[in-house]
């Protein structure tokens, strides 16, 4: 399960995608959230999901990588589905009716809904956004898009430079924890069997270690910068500089017809 956490990881590539300006992905992920939020009907969901498919196509990710983004959040999109399933009532019969709990087919379609607008977000946020963004261009995309803060004194050098250290730093962490876990099975610990308060305590000696594991890495991160002079993005000039181009006006545009489309279907 740990190695299908792929949040946080870049793959690198040569499409449309990894060609844009980061502050364009970034700008169209947190678009396409908001109209997934938006959308209210089934033609504005089938919408949406054709265009995710694009992006994905696009992008030339593998999708059986998108789907290994999935499974880690199985638990969290069925609890939510089942949740919105029973809880949700409607005007006419029900279609099943079992003790307490009772299916209205209003029920069937919210939790439908629910499910595939979490499906579409993780989809989102991970293609768009960090597979195909490095961690570099994602610390200059956010560092300009907040540069309007720096008037008001506001660190945003460094606040885009914490945000990308601790993204970066997702992929490693599972990395370790899957090395600590393997480690201790081989000296005879279980993780999958008796009660849930001794799955829990079985789970000490892979926190511990790991605890120890993060603080000597970003030590060792801290010893890095300062030996290499960092100093904040003060002065600070930028190898790269970040331009649009066609690709981004054009996808520009594709987002304002996809957020009026949403909006005219719902």
């Amino acid at each position: 399960m740990l190695k299908d956490i792929t949040l946080g990881q870049f793959f690198p590539g040569n499409s449309i995608l990894h060609k844009l300006d980061p502050r364009t992905k970034i700008i169209a992920t947190m678009t396409m959230m908001i109209v997934i939020f938006l959308a209210r009907s089934l033609w504005a969901y089938l919408l949406l999901g054709t265009f995710i498919l694009l992006l994905v196509a696009i992008s030339t990710i593998p999708p059986r990588t998108v789907i290994k983004s999935l499974k880690p959040l199985i638990f969290i999109i069925l609890f939510t589905g089942s949740l919105n399933l029973f809880l949700t009532r409607g005007e006419g019969a029900p279609i099943v009716q079992w003790w307490i709990f009772s299916i209205y087919p209003e029920g069937i379609a919210f939790a439908a809904m629910m499910a595939s607008r979490i499906i579409m977000l993780i989809i989102v946020s991970t293609v768009v956004l960090t597979y195909t963004t490095s961690p570099i261009d994602l610390t200059d995309g956010i560092e300009r898009l907040l540069a309007p803060g720096k008037l008001i004194r506001l660190p945003v050098h460094e606040f885009a430079m914490m945000m990308t250290i601790a993204l970066r730093f997702i992929p490693t962490l599972i990395e370790e924890t899957d090395k600590i876990m393997s480690a201790q099975k081989a000296r005879g610990a279980d993780f999958t069997t008796g009660s849930l308060k001794k799955r829990v305590q079985s789970l000490l000696p892979i926190l511990i270690p790991l605890f120890i594991s993060a603080f000597r890495r970003a030590e060792d991160l801290a010893v890095a910068m300062e030996c290499r002079c960092y100093r904040g993005g003060k002065g600070r000039t930028k190898m790269k500089r970040l331009r649009m181009g066609v690709f981004d006006l054009l996808f520009f545009i594709s987002m304002i017809g996809l957020t009026v489309a949403v909006i005219f279907v719902n």
